[in-house]
């Protein structure tokens, strides 16, 4: 959907506004004359132009804008995809107020929002489970406003017999986690190791198993074997499982945050590139939004955007920030 374009950007002024612009004037030839200019020199002269004949006092609607993290602004190896610094501040100099929301838990996402030189009124944290609310920008000190919970005694009970030799681990209601065995790539500040048994003792907000020997199509059936009705899950991009309360994922936490901040639904864009972003994609299109799946995001995710932008790799969340 491409509607929410609408207002922003345009050159507004009509011909006679252009021609009576002494600013513009300096910048054009003599009238019957060509200047042939260098291409740099041509790029920043169109750029120039474009911001002179911009139109003062041009209302744009402010949006909600959202951004996965990992495959979206983030490739695997951790570094940022091209230009989205740049990008998001441009965005946020437009008005436009600019969050994440993310599987991680708040732990593996207060750095990103640094290196983002990011930090929004909310996140939205735990596929949904967790929606923080900022205390201090500049010490990106955040409480944790909404929290989601369920008993996952029976999930893990079910999941342990599938998957034995698995690592687990969950998030607890106050932010701590617990895990059975370490993972290299997982962020475990403020993690404690424990027996498999303890993980079941107090509700969480989610669940995550990591199996070396599955990939994300055996997660897939798994889940479909053993029939997990009373949860909300989704694989994750590098192959883990993810799972959440009954009915919650990103979008539940998502309107929240949208009601709360006054933002009209049409105003609302989401990019990710995973399976647990396609909750946030159908919520912004039915309420007229726009929802955008990056290039190298599986079929089925990019289906459910309708809209598809360039790679992480290739920097697809600037492109998109830049258009607006």
């Amino acid at each position: 959907m491409n509607q929410a374009h609408d207002g922003i950007g345009d050159l507004a002024r009509t011909a006679d506004d252009i021609d009576t612009d002494p600013t513009v004037e300096e910048a054009l030839p003599d009238t019957g004359r060509i200047d042939v200019e260098p291409q740099e020199d041509a790029a920043e002269l169109v750029d120039e132009l474009a911001r002179e004949t911009e139109a003062p006092g041009v209302s744009v609607a402010r949006m909600l804008i959202v951004l996965d993290i990992d495959g979206t602004v983030l490739l695997e190896d951790e570094s940022l995809s091209p230009g989205v610094v740049e990008a998001v501040a441009h965005a946020q100099d437009a008005g436009h107020e600019v969050m994440i929301a993310t599987g991680r838990s708040w732990e593996g996402t207060r750095g990103i929002l640094r290196v983002l030189e990011l930090a929004p009124e909310y996140v939205v944290c735990s596929n949904g489970a967790v929606v923080l609310k900022r205390v201090d920008a500049e010490e990106l000190i955040y409480e944790r406003w909404h929290v989601e919970t369920f008993d996952p005694s029976e999930v893990l009970t079910l999941l342990r017999e599938h998957l034995p030799q698995a690592r687990y681990l969950v998030e607890l209601p106050d932010g701590v986690r617990l895990y059975t065995e370490y993972l290299e790539d997982w962020n475990l500040v403020h993690a404690r190791r424990v027996p498999f048994e303890e993980l079941g003792r107090q509700r969480v907000c989610r669940v995550v198993v990591v199996s070396p020997e599955q990939d994300e199509q055996d997660y897939l059936e798994l889940v479909r074997d053993i029939g997990l009705h009373e949860v909300s899950y989704a694989v994750g991009w590098t192959a883990w499982l993810d799972i959440a309360p009954q009915g919650v994922d990103k979008s539940t936490g998502l309107e929240r945050v949208r009601a709360e901040l006054g933002i009209e639904a049409e105003n609302v864009l989401v990019i990710g590139d995973g399976r647990n972003d396609v909750g946030m994609f159908r919520w912004a299109l039915e309420h007229g939004g726009r929802a955008v799946a990056m290039e190298q995001g599986p079929q089925e995710v990019r289906d459910a955007a309708g809209e598809t932008t360039g790679s992480v790799q290739a920097g697809g969340v600037a492109a998109v920030l830049r258009a607006l």
